[in-house]
């Protein structure tokens, strides 16, 4: 009996309160391809809960548009701005909130791990990202988005594309360097002190 092809579409969204990215990738055959991207643009939006209902209503579209089967969204990053912070809670909340109402299961992502997962470095700039990605994912020149947001969007399905390859064994590693070496007594070398 031949196996079938499992096929998954992932959504990735990259919140922000002005512009919030989306990234929607098809994985089959354990190879992914992207669907679309793109930007929820909210800048001419004066009015904070208008926003918030703005980015429910488009969520909710996405997810009816494009069916995921997942969402990947990128956690808040910890600035000292709290004002800031607050709002880019409020607009990860809503999105989460129109995947919940989607029954869509929903992975966080810090911004660090993301770009870890996709350029291999956590301090990597949005630039860096996009770039890895239209290598990635033989994305034309043209197809590059002028919101770096929706490439954002793109590394935080990307990165959960890539996590599914990594599953959970159930082992935990040691806690400390005492637990290991008590653990693995055979991989630790014995040196001599000039005493000795």
């Amino acid at each position: 009996m031949a196996v079938q092809p499992v096929e998954k579409i992932i959504l990735g969204i990259d919140p922000g309160t002005n512009v919030m990215g989306y990234g929607v990738i098809k994985v089959e055959d354990k190879k992914a391809s992207i669907i679309t991207m793109g930007v929820i643009d909210m800048r001419k939006e004066d009015d904070v809960y208008l926003k918030l209902g703005h980015i429910f209503q488009r969520v909710n579209g996405i997810i009816d548009a494009y069916l995921p089967d997942e969402m990947a969204i990128e956690a808040p990053f910890f600035g000292k701005n709290v004002q800031s912070m607050l709002k880019l809670g409020r607009a990860q909340g809503v999105a989460i909130a129109a995947a919940i109402n989607h029954s869509v299961p929903i992975t966080e992502y810090a911004p660090l791990k993301i770009k870890m997962a996709i350029t291999g470095n956590g301090s990597a700039s949005k630039e860096q990202v996009a770039g890895m990605l239209q290598r990635i994912l033989h994305l034309d020149e043209k197809d590059m988005p002028k919101f770096l947001d929706a490439t954002d969007a793109l590394a935080a399905a990307y990165c959960h594309y890539l996590q599914m390859g990594r599953p959970d064994t159930g082992k935990k590693g040691p806690k400390s360097w005492k637990e290991f070496i008590s653990s693995n007594p055979s991989k630790v070398s014995k040196r001599k002190t000039p005493t000795e």
